[in-house]
């Protein structure tokens, strides 16, 4: 037996050192990948090494990096969880982890881990970012309050299961680049190369993708061939193409021009405006054909990707290439520009305030607009296209598409919007004080019909604050201050949707209030519960009364640290034993009643007083009685 019991601990041994040998090789040809930027072979080696590894808050990071870097941060979320969850400590997994949050719609999250880290970092150019972002989430609620009036549709049936994004109308038809069709894979994020392609634009969303045809002689195999742009004419176009002379890796975009002739375009050329360090993409001309705006990385910039722009002289020179400046640009990310009809200048950014990731703006007197829901979202929203002034085209990864990027049509809605806001006081009432005050910069949150916190708001000076709600639904207003019992408030915009008739404007506003009040605890202070009423000679809960009940049921799982006693009263008629054993029987049924709704019975007492303890002595009318025929409850116990 003991020869059996070595010989199975050898193997064992052996099997667990083939396993960590196995894990250190995947985990080595991941870091190889991955140091080449081939993103999607890195992902799947780490996950291979990862069942065996010795160090998987570590594996579970370089995961979640190989999705952020091959933008798919939404993905990265529970990879920096696990990595974090893990006890890895690497500081920007911290940073991250609130972004991917945030990607995800997560916002009240975000918030918090945004919070700890710009609490705790040591780094300042992180901390920088994350007060930044900080910043950024705390704008949410405007963001979600003024969004433009758009009835938003997805492509089905052009989108597909790679990528589709960047559109351009040009002579009826719809221009867009795509991952889609046969061809080697990117490595970098799993799907095909990038190629330009149209098809007919038509009135019915619904029916656009049934012929799709691609740039042939400006779509080259091995190569990025996307986000074109075109004068008004359709004679000139600049594109952009990546990864020209390395198939590995995503260096060297810039920027192509190529002529229309008439046996096609003509071949692409690199244009004098490139930066032969930095990208150079997401091209935009202006309504004139005179002004090209671009994004690039290149040096002297604000962030990781500015809009610049440069003006064609007569001869056909670009000019010098001038960033846009601080009023638009940011330490973050701005890309995808476009040109509407009018004039205005849309562009997408990571680092403007937004709702996750990529969203889209417009420049209104030259500072950025969020357009706000439903154009934008948690993903990625960007690469915007205004046919007129009524409807357009845009990308965007959200959730509901059919692959990694999907075009949407966008169209104004005829429908005046109503936007729905609470505006409430938070008071406080100290035991024996004639008024109540005002709670100064003091945390409410938001939660909906379930209890789930949609979000919080700080109070101003005056204990005021307000948050933007969603039509024909109900919430909660909920405040907490140690010492006094949870304040809250029921809030409901459900049959408050004024008639479209009654609206005067094209945005309109209905604002409800609310008062929340936090009342101080006081030990052994008697509380009545009003309408609990009983049978005559019985004491099981009737409906009504268990209604009432609830309330005192929502108080105990508001405030957890509190014990009660619940106490029943009766009047004097009758005898005082019959009396003291009805309110005995009575106070155990509602105590009953408490439990059976999930609360411990460890922190309820059922106390039946009878007529020993009436409110009104020598009772008279029927009144009198009543009062003090009562259900009253008391703390006595505060755990600390």
């Amino acid at each position: 037996m003991a020869k059996q019991l070595k010989q199975t601990g050898v193997l064992l041994l052996l099997l667990l050192m083939l396993g960590a040998c196995g894990a250190g090789k995947y985990l080595s040809k991941g870091d190889k990948r991955f140091g080449q930027e081939e993103y999607e072979r890195a992902i799947e080696y780490y996950k291979q090494a990862l069942g065996n590894a010795d160090n998987p808050g570590e594996v579970n990071y370089k995961i979640a990096e190989a999705y952020r870097l091959s933008n798919r941060i939404s993905e990265a979320e529970p990879y920096y969880k696990a990595a974090l969850d893990a006890n890895y400590r690497k500081e920007d997994a911290y940073y991250y982890y609130a972004l991917a949050l945030k990607a995800n719609g997560k916002y009240e999250e975000a918030l918090r881990w945004m919070q700890d880290y710009v609490r705790v970092g040591t780094s300042p150019q992180l901390k920088s970012m994350a007060a930044r972002e900080l910043e950024n989430l705390q704008q949410l609620d405007e963001i979600l309050t003024k969004g433009q009036r758009y009835e938003v549709q997805n492509l089905e049936a052009l989108n597909t299961d790679a990528s589709e994004f960047a559109p351009y109308v040009l002579n009826n038809e719809l221009v867009f680049s795509s991952t889609r069709g046969p061809g080697k894979e990117y490595l970098g994020n799993g799907e095909g190369f990038l190629d330009i392609f149209s098809t007919t634009l038509t009135d019915s969303a619904a029916e656009m993708g049934g012929a799709v045809h691609k740039y042939d002689g400006v779509s080259v195999e091995d190569l990025h061939d996307a986000l074109p742009t075109f004068t008004n004419d359709g004679g000139t176009m600049v594109f952009a193409r990546g990864n020209e002379g390395t198939k590995k890796g995503r260096q060297n975009v810039d920027l192509f021009i190529s002529q229309r002739r008439a046996s096609g375009w003509s071949e692409p050329k690199l244009l004098s405006i490139n930066d032969r360090e930095a990208w150079d993409s997401s091209p935009a001309f202006s309504p004139d054909g005179r002004t090209l705006y671009f994004s690039s990385s290149r040096r002297g910039g604000l962030g990781g990707t500015d809009i610049y722009k440069s003006t064609l002289d007569d001869n056909g020179r670009f000019s010098q290439p001038e960033n846009l400046g601080p009023s638009i640009n940011t330490a973050g990310n701005e890309s995808f520009v476009s040109v509407g009809p009018d004039g205005t200048l849309y562009i997408a950014s990571d680092g403007l305030p937004g709702l996750g990731n990529l969203d889209l703006f417009r420049i209104e007197n030259g500072k950025p607009v969020n357009m706000g829901q439903p154009v934008n979202s948690p993903g990625d929203d960007f690469g915007i296209y205004f046919v007129n002034g009524q409807y357009g085209f845009f990308s965007s990864n959200r959730e509901g598409g059919k692959g990694g990027d999907d075009l949407y049509r966008f169209a104004k809605s005829a429908r005046k919007q109503v936007n729905f806001f609470v505006d409430g006081t938070l008071y406080q009432l100290r035991e024996g004080a004639r008024q109540r005050t005002a709670v100064p910069n003091h945390t409410v949150a938001l939660q909906n019909e379930a209890g789930k916190q949609l979000r919080t708001t700080t109070t101003d000076a005056n204990g005021q604050f307000s948050f933007p709600l969603d039509s024909a639904s109900t919430y909660f207003l909920v405040a907490e201050k140690p010492g006094f019992f949870t304040a809250r408030q029921r809030v409901s915009t459900v049959g408050k949707m004024p008639a479209q008739t009654a609206l005067a404007d094209e945005v309109n506003e209905v604002r409800l209030n609310a008062t929340l009040v936090l009342n101080e605890i006081v030990k052994e202070k008697a509380i009545v519960l009003e309408n609990i009423f009983y049978d005559f000679d019985k004491a099981n809960i009737r409906p009504d009364a268990a209604q009432e009940l609830d309330k005192l049921v929502q108080i105990l799982k508001d405030n957890p640290g509190i014990s009660i006693e619940l106490s029943s009263h009766t009047d004097a008629r009758g005898s005082e034993a019959y009396n003291q054993d009805l309110s005995q029987r009575r106070a155990e049924s509602a105590v009953e009643y408490i439990i059976s709704q999930g609360i411990d019975r460890s922190r309820i007492t059922a106390r039946g007083y009878g007529e020993s303890r009436p409110v009104v002595r020598n009772a008279k009318t029927e009144e009198e009685h009543q009062r003090n025929r009562r259900t009253e409850f008391k703390v006595v116990r505060i755990q600390e």
